[in-house]
């Protein structure tokens, strides 16, 4: 996807949608400075050239009983694509798995995992991540408190 132009009203109001995405149109318009009809125009035109995705809730991990979070390191075998794809298709099933990343420098991935409990993790590592065909390498390190979580991107 190209980069999309955007004007400081298009980004005024992704700013107001990162922190309050259920913000009703009327009041989104007062707080950009716009009448109810252009600022729907844009919200919707922000929508259809893929600059907002979709709207979600953040949950508290916490509050649900998903009280570990780790990062893994993991290295294939062999970094050829098929092993690559394999990979990818498999921790994409995985709800557990928050995001994933294929990296530069030692590991292939980078996932970062949210799971109830010790015993939790250990089953996603023993009984799924090993048995994915071509993991060679399995690096686990618990988070000890969250110091920063942000999902607003930086406008």
């Amino acid at each position: 996807m190209p980069n999309i132009a955007l004007d400081a009203v298009d980004r005024r109001i992704l700013e107001v949608l990162q922190q309050e995405a259920r913000i009703p149109n009327v009041a989104l318009a007062e707080r950009v400075h716009l009448s109810p009809s252009p600022c729907l125009r844009r919200v919707r035109e922000l929508e259809r050239s893929g600059v907002i995705q979709r709207y979600v809730a953040l949950l508290n991990p916490l509050a649900l009983g998903l009280t570990v979070s780790v990062f893994i390191q993991v290295a294939l075998e062999k970094q050829v694509e098929s092993a690559l794809e394999a990979f990818e298709r498999a921790i994409r099933e995985r709800p557990e798995v928050m995001e994933c990343y294929l990296m530069t420098g030692e590991a292939d991935y980078l996932l970062r995992v949210v799971v109830p409990d010790v015993p939790s993790l250990e089953r996603f590592i023993v009984d799924f991540l090993s048995k994915v065909p071509g993991v060679g390498n399995i690096k686990s390190s618990f988070a000890l408190k969250q110091v920063k979580y942000n999902t607003a991107l930086p406008l």
